[in-house]
């Protein structure tokens, strides 16, 4: 008999412990995958073009899908979808947004036709009290934060899919604190994903594949990981901006606030592991990391 391998066993929902066995292989029940905790990750998004170009970054995505758990339903925290509160889509089937322009019509095409989950966007409005998350029925959906990065971990679009706004009006303790609320998602099977970019100056932006990265994006790229490892998320959210490098890399809080969701959600029994370390475009971070 075929031994599967253990992406192949979830997708069947089996895995390594159970009272029961199919061909000498022990099979979890469903119950059992929706309390397997799920990892929570950032990624670095850059270019929409991402979504359809073949490069390192698109290509230790697709592989990254190949080897992480399938979660019941994924959490993302896109920098594209800006408010003033917080809001969360909670759809049935939310829309493919395409919220950008000057771009190749065949990226105007891509669709992310996921599923939204409205019975876990319930149990998030019912859990978290403080800050009040308000409904969103039809005005948004999945942006290219969001499905440029799904396209290639999960590129059937299989699992079901919510957005969760920033709020902008709030500091940066907030969208952590929020974070740390969340968390709790990860241990019935939800996949917490904050999606923007360490460092993202469109101003600065040298076009060129091989446009080589600003020192002052590498400092503070850097910074930011060795703040990580140490779990030292009180300077990443405090200090981000007290230094020349931290400006340039964070002129506007978009890009960087989905980072603080991710921190929030990990805690200290976590690993961290960097999938992805690189620039695009001289001025664009693409690290990408994760905490089982």
């Amino acid at each position: 008999m075929k031994k599967l391998s253990r992406r192949e066993l979830l997708a069947l929902g089996f895995v390594g412990l159970s009272a029961s066995f199919i061909g000498g292989i022990k099979i979890m029940s469903k119950n059992d995958i929706r309390q397997m905790r799920m990892p929570t990750l950032f990624f670095g998004h850059g270019s929409p073009m991402n979504a359809i170009e073949e490069n390192d970054f698109t290509k230790t995505l697709s592989n990254l899908g190949k080897t992480l758990p399938v979660p019941n339903a994924i959490l993302m925290i896109s920098a594209h979808w800006m408010t003033k509160g917080t809001l969360i889509t909670g759809m049935d089937k939310p829309k493919t947004i395409h919220d950008f322009y000057g771009f190749p019509e065949a990226l105007f095409s891509v669709q992310y036709p996921a599923s939204g989950s409205p019975e876990k966007v319930k149990e998030v409005v019912n859990t978290i009290s403080d800050p009040d998350i308000n409904l969103d029925l039809d005005k948004w959906g999945l942006d290219h934060g969001t499905w440029s990065v799904l396209k290639h971990l999960y590129p059937q679009a299989n699992i079901p899919v919510f957005q969760l706004s920033l709020d902008m009006t709030k500091p940066m303790l907030f969208h952590f604190e929020l974070g740390q609320k969340l968390k709790f998602l990860r241990d019935q099977g939800v996949m917490i994903i904050g999606s923007g970019n360490i460092v993202h100056n469109l101003r600065q932006i040298r076009w060129g594949s091989s446009a080589s990265a600003y020192d002052w994006a590498i400092d503070f790229d850097e910074w930011v990981k060795g703040k990580a490892l140490d779990r030292d998320f009180k300077s990443l959210i405090d200090d981000p901006l007290k230094t020349q490098a931290g400006k340039l890399s964070v002129p506007t809080l978009d890009h960087y606030l989905p980072l603080l969701y991710i921190l929030g959600a990990s805690d200290e029994k976590d690993q961290l592991h960097f999938d992805y370390e690189g620039f695009q475009n001289s001025s664009m971070s693409m690290r990408s990391f994760r905490f089982s």
